[in-house]
C-alpha cells in the first residue's frame, strides 16, 4: 500500500506535462502489465472502499445530501462488484484469444496460427462527474487498471467533499507512480486536456464532451464519452400500474432525485391512460417520500445554486408553470425541489428540449402508444429508453425501432447493474461503452498476431505469376469443393513437373 498523500499544489500545463512524463516512464518500465500489479491495485480499491465506507457516505451526504441507502447501493456496492468481477475474471480477460485460420481464406499463410492479444493502451485520463462522484470516478479506473494502464483521475469539483476524499484515499492506497488524482476546476482540467493521452474517458454533459473531444483530436486520442440525454419512458395501458409506477418513481427520484444520466427524463402515454398514470405516480410518491417531500431524508438535494436556478427556470417558463399536476414545492435555502409531475407541456418548451437532470418529470400524451416511438425518434438518441407494456408486438417494435444506448422493458435504470451488458451511449448521448469485461476492452488494444515457421513455404505467392498458380488460388479462395481444390493441386503439380522437364531438356541441349 502506498503511503504518499497527494498534495494540493498549483497545477498548470507545466505540472501536467511533468506528471504525464513520470507516468509514461512508470508505464514504460512494464510494471502495470503484470498480473500481480493489476491484482494488487484492484484489491486496494476494494480495501479502500470497505475500510472507509462511512467516510464515503458522509462525503456523498455533504455533496448531495444523498441518502445512505442510495450511496451504498448505487455507488459503493456497484464499485465493489466491479472489483470483484475483475479480480475473478482477470486471467481469462488477459489470456490471448486463439483464432482459427481457414485454408481457403488464408491460403498464402498456411500453415500458421493466430491469436488476438489484449494489450494496455498506456496512460489514460478519467474525468468524472458530480452526480455519482465515487462510482463514475472509479468504475472506469477499475477497467483501466485491469487492462494494465497508468491512470490519472480528475474528480468533479462540484462534489468537493468526495473529490478531496478520493485524492486522499487513492494517494494512500494506490501505487502513485502509476495512479494519480488531480483536483481542481476548469483550469486544471484544461491543463490536463492539453497533454497527449492514450485514451480519455469523460462522463458529463454534451457541451463539455465536445470540448474534450476537440482536445483529443489534436493528438488523435481515442475517447470514451458518457453524455446522457433525454431518456424517454413509454407507458402502455393494460399493465400492473402499481409496480410500473414504483419502478418509474425509484428510477427517477430514487436515483439522486433525478440527477442521473439514465433517469427517465420524460414520459409518453395515451391521452386516455394519462389520468390513471398520474394518480398512480402521486400515490407512490406519497408512499415513498411523504406528504412533505422537502423534509424527506430519502431525497437528494440539488447539487448547487446554479443547477437549482437552471431547474426553476425550466419550471417557471410561462407555458410550463401551469402544467404542474403534482409537486412543484421548493426550498431555496436547502436547495431542494419536490418531485414534480407536469402534464402536456408544449414540445417547444425548454423542459422538453434540454436534459432536465433533476426532479421534474413531464408527461406527453399521444393518440396511440405506437405514436410515442415516432416522437422519440424526432429527438437525439438517448442514453436509455424505457417501455412498460405486456404487448409482445409492442416490445418487439420498440426494440427494433428505438435507438438508444440501452433499453429496458418494464423497469428503469437496472441495466446499469448488469456487468455482462455494455453501458454506453450512441451519437449525442455518447460513444464507447464500459462495465465488466467491456471496461477491460475499452482500455485495451486488441493486437493481431500471426505465428509461422519456415516449413511449408509454397511458391504460389511468389513471382513469376502463372496461370497455374492463379487457377489454384481461385479454387482455394472461391469456396469450391475439396475435390475441386485437390484437382487444382494435381493440375498445378503436373504443370510444375512439365516445367521442370522442359528446364532439364533445355539444359541438356545447351551442353
Amino acid at each position: 500500500m502506498a503511503t504518499k498523500e497527494l498534495q494540493s499544489v498549483a497545477f498548470g500545463s507545466k505540472e501536467a506535462a511533468a506528471m504525464v512524463k513520470e507516468l509514461r516512464e512508470s508505464y514504460g518500465s512494464g510494471k502495470t502489465r503484470s498480473y500481480e500489479w493489476r491484482v494488487s491495485q484492484l484489491k486496494n480499491i476494494e480495501k479502500m472502499t470497505e475500510y472507509h465506507e462511512q467516510e464515503i457516505i458522509e462525503a456523498l451526504r455533504s455533496d448531495l445530501s444523498k441518502p445512505e441507502f442510495e450511496s451504498y447501493i448505487q455507488e459503493i456496492a456497484l464499485l465493489k462488484n466491479s472489483c470483484t468481477l475483475a479480480l475473478k475474471e482477470l486471467r481469462s480477460w488477459m489470456k490471448p484469444e486463439k483464432v482459427y485460420l481457414l485454408v481457403k481464406s488464408s491460403p498464402a499463410i498456411f500453415p500458421s496460427s493466430a491469436e488476438i492479444v489484449p494489450e494496455p493502451l498506456g496512460v489514460v485520463l478519467v474525468i468524472s462527474a458530480w452526480n455519482y462522484p465515487l462510482l463514475v470516478a472509479l468504475d472506469p479506473v477499475v477497467g483501466a487498471i485491469a487492462a494494465g494502464n497508468a491512470v490519472v483521475v480528475k474528480p468533479s469539483e462540484l462534489a468537493p467533499a468526495t473529490s478531496s476524499l478520493l485524492a486522499k484515499l487513492l494517494g494512500d492506497y494506490m501505487d502513485n507512480s502509476c495512479v494519480r488524482v488531480v483536483e481542481g476546476a476548469v483550469a486544471e482540467t484544461s491543463a490536463l486536456l492539453e497533454q497527449k493521452w492514450d485514451k480519455i474517458c469523460y462522463t458529463g454533459n454534451q457541451r463539455v464532451g465536445r470540448i474534450v473531444m476537440a482536445s483529443a483530436v489534436k493528438h488523435l486520442t481515442p475517447v470514451l464519452l458518457e453524455l446522457g440525454g433525454k431518456c424517454p419512458a413509454v407507458v402502455d395501458s393494460g399493465i400492473d400500474l402499481q409496480v410500473a409506477s414504483r419502478r418509474i418513481v425509484v428510477g427517477k427520484w430514487g436515483s439522486n432525485n433525478g440527477q442521473a444520466c439514465v433517469a427517465p427524463d420524460y414520459m409518453l402515454t395515451t391521452k386516455d391512460f394519462a389520468p390513471q398514470l398520474v394518480e398512480a405516480l402521486k400515490r407512490e410518491l406519497d408512499n415513498f417520500f411523504g406528504k412533505n417531500p422537502l423534509q424527506s431524508k430519502d431525497l437528494s438535494r440539488i447539487v448547487n445554486s446554479n443547477h437549482y436556478a437552471r431547474l426553476t427556470k425550466l419550471l417557471d417558463e410561462e407555458e410550463v408553470s401551469g402544467k404542474i399536476v403534482h409537486g412543484g414545492e421548493r426550498d431555496i435555502s436547502n436547495l431542494r425541489i419536490a418531485p414534480t409531475i407536469l402534464l402536456d407541456v408544449p414540445q417547444d418548451s425548454l423542459v422538453m428540449n434540454e436534459e432536465i437532470f433533476g426532479p421534474l418529470l413531464p408527461i406527453v400524451t399521444v393518440d396511440k402508444v405506437e405514436d410515442s416511438f415516432d416522437l422519440i425518434k424526432t429527438g437525439t438518441k438517448p442514453l436509455a429508453a424505457y417501455l412498460f407494456t405486456n404487448n409482445r408486438k409492442l416490445k418487439d417494435h420498440f426494440v427494433r425501432s428505438v435507438s438508444a444506448g440501452g433499453l429496458v422493458i418494464n423497469d428503469t435504470t437496472v441495466h446499469l447493474a448488469v456487468a455482462s451488458l455494455p453501458f454506453g451511449g450512441v451519437e449525442e448521448s455518447g460513444m464507447g461503452a464500459y462495465h465488466g469485461k467491456f471496461s477491460f476492452e475499452a482500455f485495451s488494444h486488441k493486437k493481431a498476431v500471426i505465428y509461422r515457421g519456415f516449413a511449408g513455404d509454397i511458391s504460389l505467392r511468389y513471382p513469376p505469376y502463372t496461370m497455374g498458380k492463379l487457377s489454384l488460388l481461385k479454387a482455394m479462395v472461391s469456396g469450391g469443393s475439396i475435390w475441386g481444390i485437390i484437382w487444382a493441386l494435381i493440375v498445378y503439380k503436373i504443370l510444375n513437373i512439365f516445367k521442370s522437364l522442359a528446364h532439364k531438356l533445355r539444359s541438356t541441349k545447351s551442353e
